[in-house]
């Protein structure tokens, strides 16, 4: 890590599920259940969602990682119940309420995704706005050999990341992807060697927190609705997000300094 990272006091240090530090500008959320490969569990999609609506206030990005040798294996089969439709449809709803917390919160998320990312843990990671993957991590959605469909948002999220005939083979055939693969669908940007995730998503939440919050609020929030939109609307939209980005005094005096020559010019890294 770039920076020494400290554990997060009052609520979020009650969280036994999750392992929660902040260091400057970034608060880490870390997955904690190893010894089930950091299946998600009811109680877990709780503390999600209250962690990510109760980030600390300094919180400029948030970087999501999971213990042990799994970011995370998907749903907990162990601790499924008999539901009925309606019962089914409320829980399913709750994961959904949680994932949405992390894609249309108050910041941005980057996961450092490592070993399985499978089924329920891809719907998760999907639900994120930049994912690092390290060289072990692997993909699957196992939902059609189990007899049960998606319902934590991936036949939403990860249909727009990689399409609907990549998904189709996944659940279909129980096709697996390595890194590699899953870069290559759209279902990750940086792939990097074992044990070098964190510290590059660390090293990308750290750049992300220096840019103007307004402007992240808008790629979160606005870009993936546009998206969705008519080519008309979607303009409409862009139109409007521009002004308010550009109204606030933040961005004013982020264009007078590079106007002054105090800002750097976009350069080849």
């Amino acid at each position: 890590m770039t920076r020494s990272f400290k554990p997060a006091a009052g609520m979020l240090a009650q969280l036994d599920l999750l392992q929660v530090s902040h260091a400057g500008a970034v608060t880490h959320v870390r997955l904690y259940r190893p010894a089930k490969r950091n299946a998600l569990n009811d109680p877990m999609i709780r503390q999600l969602h209250s962690c990510f609506v109760n980030l600390p206030p300094a919180t400029r990005a948030v970087v999501l990682s999971g213990e042990g040798e799994h970011f995370c294996a998907g749903l907990d089969l162990s601790e499924l119940v008999e539901r009925d439709a309606g019962e089914g449809v409320l829980h399913s709803r709750m994961w959904h309420a949680a994932f949405d917390q992390i894609q249309f919160g108050a910041v941005p998320v980057v996961a450092v995704l490592h070993g399985a990312v499978v089924g329920g843990g891809l719907e998760l990671a999907s639900s994120c706005h930049i994912r690092v993957t390290e060289e072990s991590t692997y993909y699957g959605l196992p939902e059609g050999q189990r007899g049960i469909f998606l319902g934590g948002g991936g036949s939403v999220r990860i249909t727009r990341l990689m399409g609907v005939a990549r998904v189709t083979d996944l659940m279909m055939t129980g096709r697996v992807y390595d890194a590699e693969e899953g870069r290559q669908a759209g279902l990750s940007q940086y792939v990097v060697p074992d044990g070098d995730g964190l510290a590059k998503g660390i090293e990308l939440a750290e750049r992300i927190a220096t840019n103007a919050p307004m402007s992240n609020y808008a790629v979160m929030h606005a870009l993936p609705r546009i998206a969705d939109q008519s080519m008309t609307e979607g303009l409409l939209t862009e139109s409007l997000m521009a002004a308010v980005a550009e109204s606030n005094p933040e961005a004013k005096q982020r264009l007078r300094a590079f106007l002054d020559k105090r800002a750097g010019k976009v350069v080849k890294r």
